[in-house]
């Protein structure tokens, strides 16, 4: 997805000089100029907005919105013209499934923080919840329903897309509201990690391991740091994409397994 991210923004450096004085990039082109995640697919075409009652562009590999007064904020993104992160995620309400606005408004949500408080948390969101709600209210937006229900479902402290749809199928399932990125340590007060979800109390951690955690150096710290859950009383649940994406009942299965195996 990031070689397409970046191929994109270079398609949308290449057009820039072209856009109209009141143009600007929207919805997933500008989704993917902020790093807000979209499905995986291939968008290849560029979202391009206007102002009412200005003329949308039209043509092979243009996609054109028209938005009226109000419906979207533009600034500057390394030299291009896009909507705010707020307006973005908004403007997604028409293309984007309940549970892809989630992991969307996740990321506009989140505050950057430093695993193991190494470092003064100075980061901020992309933008306030008020934000979203109030561009979701507004009368006749897109899927402004879909925004509706995610913007319930989203929160502050997920990390990425796949915590996301682990932390949504665990609420459907009604399983126990995990804590998001938390940090381990031992009983020393040594910190031994930081896990996507985890319950605190019964020592139970919920890991994703992307295809990243294949390369040498990952699987050498992931060993390392399992160990180290591991004795310091910790049962650690790993999960894959094919766990979360294809087999969820396995998924929602081996996190029951461990809560019930950690109830005294």
């Amino acid at each position: 997805m990031e070689i397409q991210r970046e191929a994109h923004i270079e398609r949308m450096r290449e057009y820039n000089p072209l856009l109209a004085d009141d143009a600007y990039f929207c919805g997933p082109s500008a989704a993917l100029a902020w790093g807000i995640p979209l499905p995986p697919r291939t968008w290849d075409e560029l979202h391009i907005g206007v102002p009412r009652p200005l003329r949308a562009p039209r043509r092979a590999g243009i996609s054109g919105h028209q938005h009226s007064a109000g419906y979207v904020a533009v600034t500057i993104v390394d030299g291009l013209p896009v909507t705010d992160p707020a307006s973005t995620w908004a403007t997604l309400g028409g293309l984007l499934s309940e549970d892809d606005l989630v992991a969307a408004a996740d990321r506009v949500l989140r505050i950057p923080r430093m695993p193991g408080g190494f470092r003064p948390l100075t980061e901020v969101p992309l933008a306030a919840r008020a934000q979203l709600e109030m561009l979701a209210e507004r009368k006749g937006r897109p899927g402004a329903p879909r925004l509706r229900a995610a913007l319930e479902l989203a929160c502050t402290a997920a990390s990425s897309p796949p915590e996301t749809r682990i932390r949504l199928l665990m609420h459907r399932a009604r399983l126990p509201e995990p804590a998001l990125d938390y940090d381990v340590y031992d009983d020393s007060g040594r910190f031994l990690g930081c896990s996507e979800l985890a319950y605190p109390e019964l020592k139970v951690a919920i890991e994703y391991e992307s295809d990243g955690h294949l390369t040498r150096p990952q699987l050498q710290r992931d060993i390392d740091k399992y160990q180290a859950y591991s004795e310091a009383g910790w049962t650690v649940v790993r999960l894959t994409s094919e766990h979360v994406f294809t087999s969820p009942h396995e998924a929602l299965r081996r996190v029951r397994q461990a809560l019930r195996s950690a109830r005294p």
